[in-house]
């Protein structure tokens, strides 16, 4: 079994040294680049009188230099690959020592009146998002808060191997989020969707063939005048007839081309993702059936993305003023770089939307690939399609909590069984409730559990824990409560969930609270419905009586020479001491 800390280690010392490397290499390739352009020049002012060996020189030291600054911008990219590995690396060794509280929280993402999202810490500072997320592009972010929150309990089994996958693919992983965070991107994919799908060309089909035959026809006109064949003047007239054609369209064109410029770079990152994914095997057929949206019949998702950059490139270069005005004059040039990206568009507008959104899952099932690799201690649920058991986990713990100071218990909740959890503040019953909704959401997402073993019956997970009151909707908190509760209920009669509830029917005095929650926890019982409610109140573990489902367990709270000692331990049976009045006389809030 790998080491995360020591993987992590060896591979940051050794990014240090590769981008080191890059970084001497750059400032070589630098000097010699400045050096070429100096000699080049140098040699063609003193030969200047001889025009052969000038032109020699000229173009000779051109070629040259460009292989310089290929070399450069290769080397370029290796070192801000190298660099973005030794963060990522950096990254991991923090995030295991649980130092993550200021990475994106996901905050955002979060949807209003969620089944479960707001009540278990899945968003926000400190948040399981926080930690888990991994992603490099936004859209990838945005995927993976929305499989989070997705309570989508299918193919669960599926989902575990691909993960598995993941996990044991570092190096794959790593260069992936490296690309996708190398990149600073303007604009955000579903805009460049929306855009492509609904455009419509304006360059007329002639521009297929014209282009071409006014160029060559504009190189035959040079080729001539240099021999005195034709007056200089000739070539002044074709370059502003070509100038003159270029010109019907210019108004087109200069609102077309902030447009297709933005999204330069976002092409460019997604043909190089595209790839990555391509040439990857995967032995998961959920990583499969993606990869199998970005085939096409005779071509390559990341060819055919490549192939639009390289027009986005060249459309580009209007901004140098010799091509704006030689390259519009005796090629058409943007007239002829704007009908290939319409071509290019009208062509594969329909399927950009499936190749981003592929892209972007697996930025997301990669955060969810590293959280395995980083924790080869979690257990892998076992899943069953039984009636006999939904939870069974030994050694259950919060998957947040430092290992040193985690306190694990062993759970086993029936699929029609109901738990009333009682227990003094502060003795563990709400951390309780939020590690066994994470349980379900992780085990939904197909991710190991903080448990040494486990075994799990698909289900969704409804929850009840942080209602607030309203002033924008005029509501008061116990209305709220109650909005909440109804929604669940409505929930419940479409199809089975867990509930996890704390503390319901806070806003309203003990009586009517003890027996609301009576009631409720009657309501949901006669519905078979599995769930934990956590309580104050003792008086609601009598309906273990009552009841055949209910079993009420407990959260110990003792005092010791004077001071509280919680031992977080979920156990049997009803809680009997309470640490209120201890807390108000121990803070000297009241007197003996």
């Amino acid at each position: 079994m790998t080491d995360p800390k020591t993987f992590y280690q060896d591979r940051r010392d050794a990014f240090i040294l590769k981008f080191g490397e890059d970084l001497k290499r750059l400032r070589l390739l630098s000097a010699v680049r400045i050096l070429v352009f100096l000699l080049s020049w140098l040699g063609v002012y003193l030969t200047w009188e001889a025009a052969l060996w000038s032109g020699i020189i000229g173009f000779g030291g051109t070629v040259v230099f460009i292989f310089f600054l290929k070399q450069y911008q290769k080397v370029k990219r290796d070192y801000e690959h190298h660099k973005e590995l030794y963060a990522i690396n950096t990254e991991e060794l923090a995030i295991l020592d649980f130092s993550f509280h200021d990475r994106k929280d996901g905050k955002k993402f979060e949807k209003t009146a969620h089944d479960f999202a707001s009540d278990i810490d899945l968003f926000g500072r400190g948040s399981f998002f926080q930690y888990v997320n991994r992603t490099g592009l936004i859209e990838g972010a945005e995927k993976l808060a929305n499989r989070l929150q997705s309570n989508n309990c299918a193919s669960i089994k599926e989902k575990q191997k691909a993960l598995k996958v993941l996990a044991q693919k570092t190096d794959w992983r790593q260069d992936f989020t490296a690309e996708a965070r190398r990149f600073k991107t303007e604009t955000k994919t579903a805009l460049i969707v929306q855009w492509l799908q609904n455009y419509s060309a304006f360059i007329p089909s002639m521009m297929s063939w014209l282009p071409y035959a006014f160029g060559s026809i504009s190189i035959i006109l040079i080729i001539l005048t240099s021999i005195d064949k034709v007056p200089p003047s000739a070539i002044m007239y074709w370059l502003f007839l070509g100038l003159g054609v270029t010109g019907i369209y210019v108004k087109r064109i200069n609102q077309f081309g902030p447009r297709v410029s933005k999204m330069k770079d976002t092409v460019q990152q997604y043909a190089l993702l595209l790839e990555a994914i391509e040439k990857e095997t995967f032995d998961s057929s959920v990583l499969k059936e993606q990869q199998e949206r970005i085939r096409t019949d005779n071509k390559v998702a990341s060819a055919i993305f490549k192939d639009f950059s390289r027009a986005l490139d060249a459309f580009d270069n209007r901004n140098n003023l010799l091509v704006a005005v030689l390259g519009n004059g005796f090629f058409l040039w943007d007239v002829a770089c704007t009908y290939r990206i319409e071509q290019w568009i009208q062509r594969y507008a329909h399927l950009v939307e499936a190749w981003f959104e592929v892209v972007s899952n697996f930025d997301a099932l990669n955060s969810l690939g590293t959280f395995v690799f980083n924790h080869p201690s979690f257990a892998f649920p076992e899943v069953s399609e039984g009636d006999n058991m939904l939870i069974e986990a030994k050694a259950l713990g919060h998957p947040l909590l430092n290992p040193g100071q985690r306190v694990s218990s062993n759970m086993t909740l029936g699929p029609r069984e109901f738990f009333i959890v009682t227990g003094a503040n502060m003795a563990g019953k709400s951390t309780f409730l939020r590690t066994v909704s994470l349980f379900v959401v992780m085990a939904n997402c197909g991710m190991p559990v903080c448990a040494k073993a486990a075994n799990y019956t698909p289900i969704k997970l409804l929850t009840s824990m942080r209602t607030t009151d309203s002033l924008t909707d005029e509501s008061s908190y116990f209305f709220a409560e109650l909005s909440r509760l109804q929604y669940i209920i409505e929930k419940l009669k479409k199809e089975p969930y867990l509930v996890v509830l704390d503390e319901i029917l806070k806003g309203t005095n003990s009586v009517d609270k003890a027996t609301g929650s009576k009631k409720i926890i009657q309501r949901l019982v006669s519905m078979e419905v599995p769930g934990i409610i956590a309580t104050h109140d003792v008086s609601l573990c009598t309906l273990e009586a009552e009841l055949t489902p209910v079993q009420n367990y407990f959260f110990e709270t003792e005092i010791k020479n004077d001071t509280l000692f919680f031992d977080y331990k979920l156990k049997q049976g009803q809680c009997q001491n309470m640490n209120a009045s201890f807390l108000l006389k121990h803070m000297d809030i009241v007197e003996e």
